[in-house]
């Protein structure tokens, strides 16, 4: 760089010089950087393609970074200065530069995701291959983001002399440190394990609806040490993830999407079925939220009250559909016995014998 030396036929100070070589690298670095997202910006307008536009809007502020750093790093090596400055910078930017890779490639696995997502959209009627890639993903994606960050803070750790120097050390007590950490994160590897067979076994999945602790809710997010279960109501239920592996609990959509939904009433025995059964089919006819699948009326119980129990069948392509569905007819049913046959209501039988009938 003898061609730096002077300006004008007057010597440059070193300092100067070295400011010119890193100004020129980070400019380098910020026009690489311009021209690479202009390019990207072109080409998702010319193609309408999900990954371009994903990596537009996650890559963006990372890479603006990553470029201009990695260009000045690269300059340290035309730059003369005494080692107690060169050391310290050339260490920052190493571990700048690490973070920031970090970070590409945590945004990198987001460019993943939102194509896979795209690809398998829960909003389908029937979803259980979408539901099934989304709990995987969901998990893969959060342990491998786990681990691109502990695999990060342990270069940036070892690349400090001192901190070797500590892992030295600390290798002498490996064999007690080891029991002990054994012992402390039992629980944690317990919910890290119960996390992987969740994701490939799968008994829950996102989106599965269950019945878990008495109450009804969706399968919002899987951790990889616990489940979030969105209640009916908007509560959230949260538990954790070795709960799935080693206690019942009911999934409604384990096998599919569609449901059967039934509804329950207790009638008098003078309740004629059939015209039950005609006004359940007129009911479901009418009605959207029917799959056209499964109507049946059926007397399932009797009593001993004096009441018969009646159950009402019917399917539907989704468990919110089929929750509308049986209030809808739990309420068009109660309405047309009222109408049609009130005297078929539930009773309570008093019989009264008079006290005089022996004379």
């Amino acid at each position: 760089m003898q061609y730096l030396d002077q300006l004008f036929g007057f010597p440059i100070p070193l300092f100067f010089k070295n400011l010119i070589i890193g100004f020129i690298a980070v400019f380098l670095g910020i026009l690489i950087r311009f021209i690479i997202h202009k390019t990207f910006i072109l080409l998702s307008r010319w193609w309408d393609f999900i990954i371009i536009k994903s990596t537009v809007k996650h890559l963006k502020r990372p890479i603006a970074f990553f470029i201009p750093l990695l260009f000045l790093n690269f300059s340290l090596t035309l730059m003369e200065m005494p080692p107690a400055y060169r050391l310290p910078i050339s260490k920052a930017l190493e571990i700048a530069l690490t973070i920031i890779f970090a970070l590409i490639l945590v945004r990198a696995i987001n460019v993943l995701e939102d194509y896979f997502y795209l690809k398998y959209d829960l909003n389908k009627e029937n979803n259980l291959k979408e539901r099934k890639i989304r709990t995987q993903l969901q998990f893969v994606r959060k342990f491998i983001v786990s681990l691109i960050i502990l695999v990060t803070i342990a270069i940036i750790l070892l690349s400090f002399e001192s901190m070797r120097k500590i892992g030295a050390g600390l290798l002498t007590g490996v064999g007690i440190g080891g029991i002990i950490i054994g012992f402390a994160a039992q629980k944690s590897l317990g919910n890290l394990l119960a996390g992987f067979q969740i994701a490939f076994t799968q008994p829950i999945r996102i989106d599965d609806v269950l019945i878990v602790e008495g109450e009804w809710g969706k399968v919002e997010e899987i951790t990889l040490t616990y489940v979030v279960v969105n209640i009916w109501d908007q509560r959230r239920l949260i538990l954790p993830i070795t709960y799935f592996i080693e206690k019942p609990f009911q999934n409604w959509t384990r096998v599919s999407a569609d449901l059967l939904g039934t509804v329950f009433l207790y009638l008098d025995y003078t309740i004629p079925i059939e015209p039950m059964r005609q006004e359940l089919t007129r009911l479901l006819n009418e009605n959207p939220l029917w799959d056209k699948r499964v109507n049946v009326v059926q007397v399932t119980d009797s009593i001993k009250d004096g009441t018969i129990e009646v159950r009402f069948l019917m399917s539907a392509s989704n468990s919110s559909r089929a929750f509308d569905l049986r209030c809808y007819v739990r309420e068009a049913m109660i309405a047309f016995i009222q109408k049609n046959y009130p005297d078929s209501l539930p009773k309570k039988r008093l019989e009264l014998r008079d006290k005089f009938a022996r004379l």
